[in-house]
């Protein structure tokens, strides 16, 4: 019994954890619905991404198996040039980095681009909004690749036991309370971004080095190997490491732009 509680804690922390790049993620998507519509976007996207990470966990443990071995015509490679072995998780991985890191690239032109100046749409800062149903869309299928490194490694944390079933439902709990949590704090995270706009800027970023993550990950788990070298995965703890980073500067970089300001304006006094 301790020893399932135990667990169950530990799934938790790893899903709440993993679950900080989701969340970012949902925050900034949500930004493309209709105003009115974003806070439901947000509960909405998340509440049937819950039900569908349960169906996604029953369907990798019934099939795990499917998405560890490669696929024979998918194995190869182009002389000394290049070689490759992918399988369903390295497919899924890869496809969502990319996915993200294009997301990324996008809203960070956009940003710095004028040109949606001169083709103002709905929404005051000249954003072209996307309706309700497909910003759900769009956080739901992005939420299922977040969670699949999660609910593999939940698999791992729980291979232990001997009750099957009991690990299922240990699993399946820990899903539900970090979906729930995520539900919480969606609106916070949303909130501040919107009375803090600077920091979309680094959001975007975070996103950008999360879409990195992924495809080194997913290039690892196709055994890609290019000119010899193997792709090597991003660790979670440089992840993290960068991420702090990106934070310090940002932080740093702020309160010298206010320095300057203040410096500034008293020579104009």
């Amino acid at each position: 019994m301790l020893e399932n509680i135990f667990t169950l804690l530990m799934l938790v922390l790893l899903q709440a954890v993993l679950g900080f790049d989701n969340l970012l993620y949902i925050s900034l998507e949500s930004k493309k619905a209709p105003e009115s519509d974003q806070k439901r976007v947000r509960k909405v996207g998340i509440l049937i991404a819950i039900v569908l990470r349960i169906v996604l966990l029953f369907v990798l443990v019934s099939i795990i198996g499917f998405f560890k071995e490669p696929f024979s015509f998918l194995t190869g490679g182009i002389g000394d040039i290049l070689h490759f072995a992918f399988n369903g998780h390295s497919i899924i991985v890869l496809v969502g980095g990319g996915f993200i890191i294009y997301t990324a690239i996008k809203e960070i032109w956009h940003m710095i681009s004028n040109h949606d100046l001169e083709h103002n749409v709905e929404g005051g800062d000249g954003k072209r909004l996307k309706s309700a149903n497909a910003v759900i869309t769009s956080i739901v299928i992005m939420n299922l690749v977040f969670s699949f490194d999660s609910i593999l490694a939940a698999i791992g944390l729980t291979s232990h036991l001997e009750n099957t079933t009991a690990a299922f439902i240990i699993m399946a709990i820990a899903i539900v309370a970090s979906g729930l949590l995520m539900l919480v704090l969606a609106d916070k995270i949303s909130s501040f971004l919107a009375k803090n706009r600077m920091y979309e800027v680094l959001g975007l970023f975070i996103l950008f080095i999360v879409g990195i993550m992924l495809v080194t990950e997913g290039g690892h788990l196709a055994h890609i190997n290019i000119f010899g070298e193997n792709i090597v995965p991003m660790s979670k703890t440089t992840f993290y490491f960068v991420l702090a980073v990106l934070v310090i500067v940002d932080v740093v970089q702020g309160r010298y732009q206010k320095k300057l300001l203040k410096e500034q304006a008293a020579k104009n006094k």
